[in-house]
């Protein structure tokens, strides 16, 4: 039966079931807020175009963090019977630590977000509207305002996103964003197939289709140092070019192309120039500038596909983006103290000893 809204419009059937993905690399100071704001939504809420959800389970995963994340995670657990943690055997990284929380949910919509409370859990809301309004499975979060970092990194981020996007032909890189809404069965099937190295992002957009966007306003990181340092972030960008598709390798191809007409060229100009009597310079600058050009278009290219042999031999190799395993408190790393059990001195050894 048709139930009302509060802003009027009806909704029929079950509630969506949403369930929320958070990695957490250092969330000691933070996870627990947060986790504490999505209990609000755990009983069924209804959002502005009429739509009823609910989150079923927060999954938190653990990227072995400098800080004891792990400990507030199993006071979470405790505290709530929806909060699901899960354990990864060493720190992969944000975008692995991601896709084990997908492959590890249940809900109808997969949300991600980060665990330092930047992302406002009221706003999934919004998420959801869109999602259900363009009828698309991947909506990601559009901020309203400018994000609580530096006017560089702000400036190089957008600057590499617009390069992915031209680079390795991913339309929309330039709307990447960590807060994002996912089909349930389309996040899970990209955690099952995707391979060692290839981005979250980048695999959502070879299935998902177009993605869409949503307004959001951020908030404020508070004392939370960012775990990407300069070197890390010119990495994760780089892996990104590299496993977005096969385009760098033909910008290569047309690297050397160019490299060739210009030879060419070079060439017929010094000929037409001998054959008419006009003085070429001589010296060694302008073959030192072609010894230069032609050797760095060549270890350019020399370096991407490098780059490509490394990813595809990692996934031959069977590296895994991620590893799930059980809570280490649970298992025998868990038991670091001395055991209490007497030695069974009746035991004996039933081989027979030649004498």
């Amino acid at each position: 039966m048709a139930t009302p809204a509060s802003n009027g419009v009806r909704f029929d059937g079950e509630p969506h079931q949403l369930s929320i993905v958070i990695p957490v690399y250092r969330g000691a100071k933070h996870l627990a807020a947060l986790v504490g704001e999505i209990d609000a939504l755990t009983s069924t809420q209804v959002t502005d175009d009429g739509y009823a959800f609910r989150v079923v389970e927060v999954v938190m995963v653990h990227d072995h963090g400098p800080d004891d994340s792990d400990r507030v995670m199993r006071a979470l657990a405790d505290t709530y019977p929806w909060a699901r943690p899960v354990w990864l055997s060493r720190n992969f990284g944000q975008h692995p630590a991601t896709l084990a929380g997908m492959a590890s949910s249940s809900g109808e919509w997969i949300v991600t977000m980060d665990e330092d409370g930047q992302h406002d859990p009221a706003q999934i809301k919004s998420l959801l509207d869109v999602a259900l309004r363009e009828h698309a499975s991947l909506v990601y979060a559009h901020p309203t305002n400018a994000a609580p970092h530096s006017a560089f990194r702000r400036g190089t981020s957008q600057l590499s996103k617009k390069l992915i996007s031209l680079i390795g032909g991913q339309s929309d890189a330039t709307v990447f964003h960590s807060y994002r809404l996912v089909l349930g069965e389309v996040g899970r099937s990209v955690a099952a197939y995707v391979g060692h190295g290839v981005f979250l992002d980048v695999a959502l957009g070879w299935v998902a289709g177009r993605a869409a966007t949503a307004p959001v306003t951020l908030r404020a990181e508070g004392e939370r140092i960012s775990g990407y340092s300069t070197r890390r972030l010119l990495s994760h960008f780089w892996r990104m070019v590299v496993t977005s598709g096969t385009r760098a390798l033909r910008l290569v191809s047309v690297l050397g192309a160019i490299f060739a007409c210009l030879g060419v060229l070079l060439a017929a100009w010094l000929a037409i120039n001998k054959l008419t009597g006009s003085e070429v310079e001589q010296g060694w600058t302008s073959l030192m500038v072609v010894i230069l050009l032609t050797t760095g278009g060549i270890l350019f290219a020399l370096g991407v596909v490098a780059e490509y042999l490394g990813v595809a031999v990692n996934m031959a190799m069977g590296k895994p983006l991620y590893l799930i395993v059980s809570d280490p408190t649970a298992g025998p790393l868990g038991r670091s103290t001395p055991s209490e059990v007497e030695p069974d001195v009746g035991a004996h050894d039933d081989r027979v000893v030649d004498r």
